[in-house]
Protein backbone atom coordinates (compact mmCIF):
# COMPACT_ATOMS: atom_id res chain seq x y z
CA UNK A 1 0.00 0.00 0.00
CA UNK A 2 1.33 3.40 -0.91
CA UNK A 3 1.43 6.28 1.51
CA UNK A 4 0.07 9.72 0.75
CA UNK A 5 3.64 10.96 0.31
CA UNK A 6 4.35 8.19 -2.20
CA UNK A 7 1.16 9.05 -4.08
CA UNK A 8 2.23 12.70 -4.33
CA UNK A 9 5.66 11.65 -5.65
CA UNK A 10 4.07 9.37 -8.27
CA UNK A 11 1.78 12.17 -9.47
CA UNK A 12 4.73 14.56 -9.74
CA UNK A 13 6.60 11.97 -11.78
CA UNK A 14 3.62 11.52 -14.11
CA UNK A 15 3.58 15.25 -14.79
CA UNK A 16 7.09 15.03 -16.25
CA UNK A 17 5.77 12.86 -19.10
CA UNK A 18 5.73 14.53 -22.51
CA UNK A 19 2.94 12.26 -23.75
CA UNK A 20 0.06 13.74 -21.75
CA UNK A 21 -2.93 15.39 -23.30
CA UNK A 22 -4.15 18.66 -21.82
CA UNK A 23 -7.05 16.78 -20.24
CA UNK A 24 -4.77 14.16 -18.65
CA UNK A 25 -2.38 16.82 -17.37
CA UNK A 26 -5.24 18.81 -15.83
CA UNK A 27 -6.61 15.68 -14.14
CA UNK A 28 -3.21 14.80 -12.64
CA UNK A 29 -2.69 18.40 -11.50
CA UNK A 30 -6.11 18.40 -9.75
CA UNK A 31 -5.35 15.08 -8.08
CA UNK A 32 -1.91 16.32 -7.00
CA UNK A 33 -3.40 19.49 -5.54
CA UNK A 34 -5.96 17.47 -3.56
CA UNK A 35 -3.27 15.10 -2.27
CA UNK A 36 -1.08 18.02 -1.20
CA UNK A 37 -3.99 19.59 0.69
CA UNK A 38 -4.67 16.28 2.46
CA UNK A 39 -0.99 15.94 3.32
CA UNK A 40 -0.79 19.49 4.68
CA UNK A 41 -3.95 18.98 6.73
CA UNK A 42 -2.60 15.82 8.30
CA UNK A 43 0.72 17.50 9.07
CA UNK A 44 -1.01 20.53 10.56
CA UNK A 45 -3.26 18.34 12.72
CA UNK A 46 -0.24 16.48 14.05
CA UNK A 47 -1.12 13.15 12.47
CA UNK A 48 1.41 10.96 10.77
CA UNK A 49 1.02 11.85 7.08
CA UNK A 50 1.13 8.21 5.94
Amino acid sequence: MTTLHDHIQMLRAELTSFHLSHRERAKIERELKQACVQFATKCRDGEAPA
